[in-house]
């Protein structure tokens, strides 16, 4: 991260703390403290106080290196860990693990982030997004788009369980490249969180040029049986919007989100 802030390329040091984040709350659904803490013997007590302190240090640690483009809710949360002095005096370099100290007791324990009503958001966004629309006409000296036409009746209703079985992740392009002999297909290094990349290949080259694809994330199907596309092996499929007569377009994230992160 202090890499990252030092070339000014801000999100990316984010998205490592995001990355411990996300490190730390696999480490606590592995152990599951919540049923440890039901078991009296000797091991189990142990390994409750092991997550349960690996945990709280690992939020310490985040939320100071989170504080300056968190201002308001990482001085809150510090308060919460009941840590002695202002979040503001801590150096990037006296940063170390195992500073929180044992027995500590924590703060008044409070919502840290306001709760978001969809409906009130999304009519909000809706809002937005047409008066931003406008605006931008106006400036170009353009009458603003006709309304779309109405959407494409819905498919049949699945079930849960069916939409479940769906492995949906978050990935980073890190190559691409079209696909010689055809017009359509772009052939993507895609990383997943796994350890090696993914090989996908996908319909998306009349829309998008290979450096336009580079370091943005996506979303991929990762549980599909591979397939080959001329003579190449997609093990996934990246997810787009399909317009009726229009080219395809790719889903992503206004916020930063981990690689490999889950969509639910």
């Amino acid at each position: 991260m202090q890499e990252t802030f030092d070339r000014f390329e801000f999100s990316k040091g984010i998205e490592a703390v995001w990355a411990l984040i996300g490190a730390v709350d696999k480490f606590i659904v592995q152990n599951a403290p919540w049923k440890l803490a039901r078991q009296n013997d000797q091991a189990s007590q142990t390994q409750l106080s092991t997550t349960l302190y690996t945990s709280a240090e690992a939020l310490r640690i985040a939320t100071a290196l989170l504080s300056p483009v968190l201002p308001q809710s990482a001085p809150r949360i510090w308060a919460q860990l009941g840590m002695p002095g202002r979040i503001d005096d801590v150096r990037f370099e006296t940063l170390e693990w195992g500073q929180l100290a044992t027995g500590q007791k924590i703060g008044e324990i409070a919502a840290v982030f306001p709760r978001i009503e969809v409906k009130e958001a999304i009519a909000r966004m809706q809002e937005l997004e047409e008066k931003v629309t406008g605006e931008q006409a106006a400036l170009l000296g353009k009458k603003p788009a006709a309304a779309a036409e109405p959407a494409a009746p819905a498919s049949p209703r699945i079930a849960i369980d069916d939409f479940l079985k769906v492995d949906l992740r978050v990935g980073l392009v890190l190559s691409a490249e079209r696909v010689k002999g055809s017009d359509k297909l772009m052939h993507m290094k895609v990383d997943i969180g796994e350890p090696e990349p993914r090989t996908i290949v996908a319909g998306i080259a009349e829309a998008y040029a290979p450096e336009q694809l580079l370091n943005r994330k996506v979303v991929i199907v990762a549980n599909l049986q591979p397939r080959k596309l001329k003579g190449i092996a997609s093990d996934g499929m990246i997810v787009a919007a399909s317009v009726d007569g229009g080219k395809p377009v790719l889903t992503g994230f206004h916020e930063d989100v981990p690689v490999g992160a889950r969509l639910k």
